[in-house]
């Protein structure tokens, strides 16, 4: 017996309402993990490694400077002063990457100090620092002092009065920015004020300096290092 066209059609729309799923059993798509902080290869790219050694040397035509006020103009320039972290932390974007500043050292230093003839060095003591690096606004980057004790600074100088040694402490933070640009790691007047050594030494010290590429050493190639 044939079936009226009127029932066949009501009996295929029937067979696919009964195998159709609701749209609540359809699966969901699943969620995109968050990329971290630190990558190398861009943007996005390969996560760096806890353990991994960052290095940087100063951003290329620039000097390291421990000057007497804000301008920067009058006190210690370095030409060469390479920079070594170790990373502890890289959790996912959006938050704050953590590494242990192990290395900071300075070289080819000159002064315009009236009186001091020559730069003997420049060093910084109670390594490791505390490093914070974070994706917020700005890309914000933070030195604080490890357990070996404060921030310091120690310049040995050669001038008219014979050698001297002028030691300066952090006041404040120290604090900078990661341009994603050039890989870099910027610091602005970081304030030192004195604690120690010859009555001639200026009572306090302005650091800046720029750090880069940043890369990521222990990496094949030492990829540049990008903040997300």
């Amino acid at each position: 017996m044939r079936m009226h066209p009127c029932l066949a059609l009501a009996a295929a729309a029937a067979t696919l309402a009964v195998g159709a799923l609701p749209a609540s059993a359809t699966p969901a798509a699943a969620p995109v993990a968050a990329g971290p902080v630190l990558t190398t290869g861009g943007a996005g790219g390969t996560a760096v490694a806890v353990g991994d050694v960052l290095l940087a040397p100063l951003a290329a035509g620039t000097r390291a400077t421990f000057s007497s006020d804000t301008t920067g103009s009058t006190g210690v320039f370095c030409g060469v002063s390479p920079l070594t972290a170790k990373v502890l932390g890289n959790p996912a974007a959006p938050g704050t990457a953590t590494a242990s500043l192990t290395g900071l050292t300075f070289g080819s230093c000159t002064s315009n100090v009236t009186g001091v003839t020559s730069v003997k060095s420049l060093t910084v003591g109670n390594l490791a620092y505390n490093v914070a690096v974070s994706d917020a606004a700005g890309l914000p980057v933070a030195l604080t002092a490890g357990p070996a004790g404060p921030i310091q600074a120690s310049a040995v100088l050669n001038s008219w009065f014979g050698t001297l040694t002028c030691t300066y402490q952090l006041s404040g933070a120290f604090a900078g920015t990661a341009d994603n640009t050039a890989h870099a790691l910027v610091f602005r007047n970081a304030h030192f004020v004195k604690s120690g050594g010859s009555a001639l030494c200026p009572g306090e010290g302005y650091f800046s300096a720029a750090y880069g590429p940043v890369t990521d050493s222990t990496q094949p190639g030492a990829p540049a290092v990008t903040v997300n």
